[in-house]
């Protein structure tokens, strides 16, 4: 694929701070693996990543939501038709299914392990672990029943994988590995709010400590902080921002959390206060190429986003991609 124009995105600050305070902390914060970011590319990559495209296709019908990418410049999205998984080279744009999914299955939100295991969050009760080098299934966890969950995303922390459930009150953790069994459930309490009928917990990463797990509530659009031991879960206090509706994947670099807000389209910059229970509004990115972006992951100084255009026609011949912006 040929490459594309570098596309600079729309950056809006609430109160004007200046371009080093808003990307200052993910600068810093990408020479090193943050802890609990699920992904190994956070070295910076700019320089060679310069001339790479910056928007590529993915197959017609797709139905993307999920993104993720690994030590190595390839991203994994996961369809929402069929449970299928795309990869594609950063570095010319081009792809192929991987993994070819199969009727009832459902891929949304993933990570990419080290070992090169991907774990993906099932929607219907469901996570799944493939090879992400050949996309051979290594094993499903059955989280729980079927009907009324929406098993939506996930991060990988310490020796466990957690997902979130988009339509009940709880997080479930498996080991990291080959190897079944071993599911807790964690229910959420103390400042979390279930609202009936919508969806709640969605995105997930790990606190800048790695002691616990920030997860985003898309409706009413409320960030907490998760205690693992415990499941409490305390909200985090929003200044410059009323809420994060619609607020869907999340990616943390050290102190500096972006939380995509779907139909919002854009993403909004949150600086995390000391203990991650407050968390300031910096700015916001938008790009006119995004429509409907679900989630995002990192390589080098660049965000990733799948678009799932919900406001689309969701047919087996509408068209999807995924962009990249500058942070």
């Amino acid at each position: 694929m040929t490459a594309q124009p570098h596309h600079r995105p729309q950056v809006h600050s609430p109160d004007r701070p200046s371009r080093r305070a808003l990307l200052g902390g993910a600068a810093v914060a990408a020479l090193a693996v943050a802890t609990g970011t699920g992904a190994a590319s956070a070295a910076f990559a700019a320089p060679r990543a310069a001339s790479w495209p910056t928007e590529f296709p993915l197959p017609d019908g797709f139905l993307p939501e999920g993104i993720t990418i690994g030590a190595k410049p390839y991203a994994y999205m996961g369809s929402r038709a069929d449970g299928a998984v795309y990869r594609t080279d950063l570095r010319t744009g081009e792809g192929r299914v991987i993994h070819e999914g199969g009727t009832g299955l459902v891929s949304v939100g993933m990570k990419l392990d080290h070992d090169g295991l991907l774990y993906i969050a099932g929607s219907t009760g469901v996570a799944r672990v493939l090879d992400a080098r050949t996309g051979e299934l290594v094993t499903t966890h059955q989280l729980t029943d079927p009907t009324g969950h929406f098993i939506n995303d996930v991060i990988l922390l310490g020796d466990r994988a957690w997902f979130t459930d988009s339509r009940d009150a709880v997080l479930y953790g498996v080991p990291r590995g080959r190897r079944t069994g071993g599911i807790r459930a964690l229910p959420l309490v103390g400042d979390w709010i279930q609202t009936p009928d919508v969806n709640n917990a969605n995105g997930i990463v790990g606190t800048p400590d790695g002691r616990g797990l920030i997860v985003v509530s898309s409706s009413p659009g409320r960030l907490y902080n998760v205690d693992l031991k415990t499941g409490h879960a305390t909200e985090i206090a929003l200044t410059g921002a009323d809420n994060v509706v619609n607020g869907d994947g999340l990616v943390r670099i050290g102190r500096t959390l972006y939380v995509v807000q779907n139909r919002l389209n854009l993403i909004s910059v949150f600086e995390l206060g000391a203990g991650a229970t407050t968390a300031t509004l910096r700015g916001t990115l938008t790009d006119p190429r995004f429509d409907v972006p679900t989630t995002a992951a990192r390589w080098g100084d660049r965000l990733y986003l799948v678009n799932a255009r919900f406001t689309s026609p969701q047919t087996p011949d509408t068209t999807f991609n995924a962009v990249a912006v500058t942070l």
